[in-house]
């Protein structure tokens, strides 16, 4: 199994990241590494993330901004 990000603009328009990802092996090690990185991702003009395992989306598209 392998766990990806998919790094978006606003509108839905993927984009590349500022950090460089990796895959994972876990939903988990996917979870703890956007944790640790959003704020980067999202000064490097990230604005929203989505989750897959193996190609099919698990979630998304979550917010890397705050809720206002």
């Amino acid at each position: 199994m392998a766990w990806t990000w998919r790094f978006e603009k606003s509108d839905g328009t993927e984009t590349d990241p500022a950090v460089e990802p990796e895959e994972f092996t876990t939903q988990g090690d996917a979870e703890s590494w956007i944790g640790e990185v959003w704020r980067e991702l999202r000064e490097g003009g990230v604005d929203q993330v989505r989750l897959f395992e193996d190609g099919s989306e698990i979630y998304g598209p979550m917010s890397l901004h705050e809720a206002q």
